[in-house]
């Protein structure tokens, strides 16, 4: 599914929250990135039609979601997973899984089971299908919400910081799973761990201020900080130091941007522009 981005904005209680995003992302894990505050729940939010897009335009698979009615089409060719999502925590997965086909209209039992079965092999949940998910880790209560974002095959996945909160351990088996699932479908994933984005998602969007600091293939994004990544050699032992400058110190060596380093660029270069006075003040009256 193709979904295009153009003067997005929102507000929340007057204060600006988007202010003119633009992206465009098709089938493939696209990744959002971007500092905490700079309104990647927002934007998630807007597209899933729980808020409503009132500046701007906002279309996913041709459906106008500024209407009603594109709103409710598109809910039928959505999985959404909120950053928070709302279990029931009595319910065992099988159950949730039952419940949640129900909702989005798959009415034939057997069609059902076959569903939950296939998602709750694929994620890894069979032998914790009958427990209650209260009992549950957390990174298995986090598959079981990705399960539940998967059920029925939807064309579009919205996923908002899936491996949030989770041991190392989780969030490689999380990885495993994610990194696959833009081969059937267009999955936009919220993160702020650049190692998640680097992990499996060829492009990404970079929001920052409110706005879209890049968009574009991770690798690109990993040029930014091209000819300013050195390693600096470590004293006493300790390893060496990695860092991004234009003005590398005595002994730096010079060494391959990596995502992380690009984004660090981006964002100093951003600090950067917004410190700088302009061309041209304006004069005292």
């Amino acid at each position: 599914m193709h979904v295009a981005i153009s003067g997005l904005a929102h507000s929340f209680r007057r204060r600006r929250v988007l202010d003119g995003v633009d992206a465009e992302f098709g089938p493939g894990v696209f990744g959002l990135l971007g500092p905490n505050g700079a309104g990647k729940t927002t934007l998630i939010r807007l597209l899933a039609g729980v808020l409503r897009v009132r500046v701007g335009r906002v279309s996913a698979g041709g459906l106008d979601l500024r209407t009603r009615a594109g709103r409710r089409a598109l809910r039928r060719a959505l999985g959404y997973l909120p950053q928070n999502a709302a279990l029931y925590p009595d319910l065992t997965p099988r159950d949730f899984l039952d419940h949640i086909g129900l909702l989005k209209g798959i009415d034939a039992p057997r069609e059902r089971r076959r569903h939950t079965g296939e998602l709750l092999d694929r994620l890894g949940l069979v032998f914790e299908a009958d427990r209650r998910i209260g009992s549950l880790s957390a990174g298995t209560r986090r598959r079981v919400g990705i399960a539940q974002a998967l059920l029925g095959d939807p064309e579009l996945v919205l996923l908002d910081e899936p491996t949030a909160g989770l041991d190392v351990e989780e969030r490689i088996r999380l990885r495993g799973l994610l990194s696959g699932l833009g081969a059937e479908r267009t999955v936009l994933l919220s993160t702020h761990l650049l190692d998640d984005a680097a992990a499996f998602c060829p492009d990404v969007a970079v929001l920052a201020g409110g706005r879209t600091a890049y968009s574009g293939p991770a690798a690109g994004l990993a040029e930014i900080a091209a000819d300013r990544v050195f390693l600096l050699p470590g004293t006493g032992g300790a390893p060496e130091r990695r860092i991004v400058t234009d003005m590398p110190p005595p002994g730096a060596r010079p060494t391959a941007p990596s995502l992380e380093d690009g984004y660090a660029a981006l964002m100093a270069d951003l600090r950067t522009d917004r410190a700088e006075p302009p061309e041209n003040p304006p004069r005292p009256s």
